[in-house]
């Protein structure tokens, strides 16, 4: 790669090196995605029997559910340490670290015994999992979606970023895929009984195949051009406060743009997969198999778009193609749960397909988006903090919603109405924000400009981060 002083960021990397990074991205990503998504999809199938049995199935689903939302909260947490060493020590380091911390958590909650078993023990082990899950999962998406952006060129940034948003939807058909292919040749005795474990332990293999993809690609070009500065910085007296301070300090309306942008998203996503599994099964009284076979078939399209959205982007910008997503998606809201009303397989799969198309419009642009938002010193701190605080308020509470509305008004409308409303907030945010296509990373702000250097040897009036 050469030293950094002789890189060349902004330049378009050769076909196989991006190709490389691509693939490490994705499949780290897939793994880690089919870690944190075989949770929700368990939570609403088998979870709330097991380790929380109530009389009530709503009941039930709603406590595995809230042991769901656990993983979110630690999602910032992950963003702010994993963001912190990330701008300090490279991306790549914090990658492998993410990716065996999450790949441990699904392995061990694989050999949990149930309540059944160990009593008020068994939720709590598996909260306390959950709790890593998230943790873990809050340093990979900033990590996994920088790298990408930082290699790419500025002119393709948008395709070549959003294939690690694709391992999202590749994570959950995969997870999906092995949930269905049990169901369909257990019975659901022996499904409860032990099958379900089966996903969680296959954790195991697929993390040892991503860790082999992942160790073997380089260091981001960009950060390392950036560390050089920072350690040439070092070297003259200047001293430089923590990614995490300066990023709450100069960068906080890129912060909230980045939450706003990812709102409706969310939102959208958890209630079109984990919610959807919970109204098929419960509320509609269908098998367990359409509820999986319909995510299943959506997500195998969701995972092709997704770049296709991205590349869209590079020619009509991030803002537009999101507008899309967001726009169709409050309008989408009303029409998807009267399709899966209708308990037609067909149909189902329809609602759910269309819905994840448009999802995929506010996706697949979002990592070169967000990643555009930032300067390189505070990028994986900032990326990654605007991302999962939006999963607190976003993904965590969706399906926890969504079932109390359901729970407390046995109807759809309230949650459609919470859906559109989710999506014009993505909608309104998108229209605030600036424009970052195009935008060089390897140069401080928006306009790609590098500010004049300081007169004084003071780290605060020196190159100023955001706009």
């Amino acid at each position: 790669m050469g030293s950094p002083a002789s890189a060349q960021p902004s330049a378009p990397p050769g076909t196989s090196r991006i190709g490389r990074i691509v693939a490490a991205s994705l499949v780290g990503t897939t793994i880690e995605w089919y870690d944190f998504f075989l949770y929700g999809s368990a939570a609403a199938l088998v979870f709330n029997t097991l380790f929380f049995p109530s009389s009530d199935p709503l009941v039930g689903t709603l406590l595995a559910f809230l042991t769901y939302a656990v993983g979110f909260a630690a999602r910032p947490l992950g963003g702010v340490v994993f963001g912190h060493y990330g701008d300090k020590i490279g991306r790549k380091k914090l990658l492998v670290i993410s990716l065996l911390m999450m790949g441990g958590a699904t392995f061990a909650m694989g050999l949990l015994p149930t309540h059944a078993s160990i009593g008020v023990w068994a939720p709590i082990l598996l909260t306390v999992l959950r709790l890593v899950q998230g943790f873990a999962l809050g340093g990979e998406w900033g990590g996994a979606v920088l790298l990408v952006s930082e290699h790419g060129g500025d002119k393709r940034r948008g395709f070549w970023a959003s294939w690690p948003q694709a391992g999202a939807p590749g994570g959950n058909l995969l997870a999906t895929g092995v949930l269905a292919l049990l169901a369909a040749i257990q019975s659901d005795e022996a499904f409860l009984a032990w099958g379900w474990r089966i996903p969680f332990l296959l954790s195991g293999v697929l993390v040892m195949l991503g860790l082999w993809i992942r160790i073997s690609v380089e260091e981001s070009p960009v950060f390392l051009e950036a560390q050089k500065r920072t350690q040439e910085e070092a070297a003259a007296g200047i001293k430089e406060k923590p990614p995490v301070v300066e990023v709450f300090r100069r960068s906080w309306r890129e912060v909230l743009l980045a939450i706003g942008t990812r709102f409706g998203e969310n939102i959208s996503y958890y209630i079109l997969t984990a919610f959807l599994l919970v109204y098929v099964t419960v509320h509609l009284e269908l098998s367990k198999s359409a509820a999986l076979n319909a995510v299943l078939i959506g997500s195998a399209i969701h995972f092709v778009t997704i770049p296709l959205w991205g590349a869209l982007s590079d020619r009509l910008g991030r803002r537009p193609v999101t507008q899309i997503g967001a726009i169709g998606m409050a309008l989408w809201a009303f029409g998807f749960f009267a399709l899966l009303d209708t308990r037609s397989f067909p149909v189902i799969v329809l609602a759910v397909t269309v819905g994840l198309l448009l999802h995929g419009a506010m996706y697949g642009p979002q990592a070169a988006f967000i990643s555009e938002m930032f300067d390189t010193k505070v990028r994986y701190s900032g990326a990654s903090m605007g991302s999962q605080l939006a999963s607190i308020i976003g993904g965590a509470l969706a399906p926890i919603i969504a079932v109390e509305l359901l729970k407390d008004y046995g109807s759809s409308v309230p949650i459609s109405l919470y859906l559109c409303f989710a999506s014009v907030v993505t909608a309104v945010t998108v229209w605030i924000a600036k424009e970052t296509r195009g935008r060089d990373l390897a140069k401080d702000g928006l306009d790609g400009s590098v500010p004049p250097a300081p007169a004084t040897a003071t780290r605060k009036d020196s190159v100023p981060l955001g706009r």
